[in-house]
């Protein structure tokens, strides 16, 4: 009797052993093939981090690094299909730059798109692909709302799509995750399963976090270095617009009989606004001409370009600088913005008498240096600046005016920027200061003023940065 009990007992033992080895193999399974998911996706984790660093060493547009990390981040978590959406240029908009070919929505749906969409099935498609969305709408704005990542369950029933006149009814779970990087917002990267797939996990979630970090910090790198290297192209084309417009500034001083001319032009920056200029206007007359051009950069750098093209068509032949001047203004102002206008100063000089006819549109009056009385003046014949009006008042108000040079006298054209250089204490060089410069360097010649006037401006303003084009004429009668 005891014997049977005995072998029942250890039939038992032997019964309740087996299950609970069988268990344990069933765990241990279980373990191994958990083991080898999280093994398959830290190895897939790997490959996206390294393919993203190759991305931030490269020259990876942003639509190839946005899918990029799309279609990497779909992998590493097995997601059904995944978007990435940037903040618009004003921060009003979520706007997509790409969504994955079997991303579910991530979005809610006007209920009129959802009408139309029944009659043709490419236009739920086509606005769930290019619809922009506010940065407060939807789990997209959600996530952007509240600055961190966040796991939704059901998409549908998110406090975010409670909206009578925007619809959601997939089943669809998704990881969201705001892009930030140097305390900008980005944008959104969002990942997405149906129901039928699982849910994330939590792992999932603790990765997906992680990758929008990283991903945050290649789109950040990515920009800056797109930034630079369209700031190199943009330098570039700056200096090869420098070098042009200095070809068509003059290469040398004219050689004109009875006269020595000299002149300079600094510009504040890359490309300048003023412009100089000695244009052959007959026999033995030489026009010469000075201007700016309101505002500085490229804008005023081509509008020079084009007034030296027009002035240099009407000069020839034409021994009015007036009408000279008139044709500039008709020919120019219709091209020329509300906010622009060209001060001008051009002067016709004639080989006998040293007879100078000028006109001034709108500039600053010319200095007249007389040797015999060593006195200085500033002439200030009457002139409309190039481009305010269209050509009727114009031409009233500006006329010709003539001086006559004697041996030794001096004129000196010049542009704004000299008298409104400034010094460390915001202090003016001003008209006066140029005009005692002017009338020191005068009895030594035409080169000697450029190189006085540049000199002392230096010294007045010392480290101070120049704020304005700075262009000098000075004509000496021989």
């Amino acid at each position: 009797m005891y014997a049977t009990i005995a072998f029942i007992l250890l039939g038992l033992v032997v019964l309740v052993g087996g299950l609970i080895l069988r268990e344990w193999a069933w765990r241990l399974r279980r373990m191994k093939g958990r083991l080898r998911d999280l093994e398959g996706e830290e190895h897939r984790m790997f490959a996206f981090l390294h393919d993203l660093g190759s991305a931030i060493e490269s020259d990876t547009t942003v639509k190839a690094l946005s899918r990029m990390i799309v279609d990497g981040i779909d992998k590493v978590v097995t997601a059904r299909g995944g978007a990435i959406y940037y903040l618009s240029d004003d921060g009003q908009h979520l706007v997509p730059m790409y969504v994955s070919e079997n991303c579910p929505p991530l979005i809610g749906v006007p209920v009129e798109i959802l009408k139309r969409a029944e009659r043709d099935a490419r236009v739920l498609e086509s606005h769930v692909r290019l619809a922009k969305v506010g940065v407060g709408d939807g789990i997209l704005g959600h996530s952007l709302t509240v600055g961190e990542a966040i796991r939704v369950p059901d998409v549908k029933n998110h406090d975010s799509f409670r909206d009578a006149f925007i619809n959601y009814s997939g089943d669809v779970s998704a990881l969201v995750a705001p892009l930030r990087h140097a305390g900008k917002d980005l944008g959104v990267l969002a990942v997405a399963r149906l129901h039928e797939d699982g849910p994330f996990s939590g792992n999932d979630f603790a990765v997906f976090r992680s990758v929008a970090e990283q991903s945050s910090f290649a789109i950040g790198n990515a920009n800056i270095h797109r930034e630079a290297h369209e700031k190199r192209a943009f330098e570039s084309e700056l200096k090869t617009a420098r070098d042009v417009q200095h070809v068509l500034l003059p290469q040398g001083d004219p050689v004109i009989a009875g006269y020595r001319v000299s002149g300079t032009n600094l510009p504040a920056r890359i490309i300048s606004g003023d412009y100089y200029d000695y244009v052959t206007v007959g026999e033995e007359r030489h026009g010469i001409a000075i201007a700016d051009v309101s505002g500085k950069g490229v804008a005023a750098g081509l509008l020079m370009a084009m007034c030296r093209s027009v002035l240099r068509s009407a000069a020839y032949g034409e021994d009015s600088p007036a009408k000279v001047l008139s044709t500039v203004n008709r020919q120019l102002f219709p091209d020329i913005r509300e906010d622009m206008f060209i001060s001008m100063s051009y002067s016709v000089l004639h080989p006998n008498g040293g007879r100078v006819v000028m006109a001034r549109a709108g500039h600053d009056p010319a200095l007249l240096y007389r040797r015999r009385a060593g006195t200085v003046e500033f002439l200030k014949p009457p002139g409309l600046a190039v481009g305010i009006d269209a050509g009727d008042v114009f031409e009233r108000v500006t006329r010709d005016f003539e001086i006559t040079l004697q041996s030794g006298d001096c004129l000196l054209l010049y542009t704004d920027g000299v008298k409104e250089a400034v010094d460390a204490k915001e202090e003016e060089f001003g008209a006066k200061r140029l005009s005692d410069v002017f009338l020191a360097a005068a009895p030594m010649g035409a080169e000697e003023i450029l190189a006085s006037v540049q000199r002392e401006l230096k010294a007045f303003t010392g480290e101070s940065r120049q704020m304005d084009d700075i262009t000098l004429v000075a004509i000496e009668k021989r």
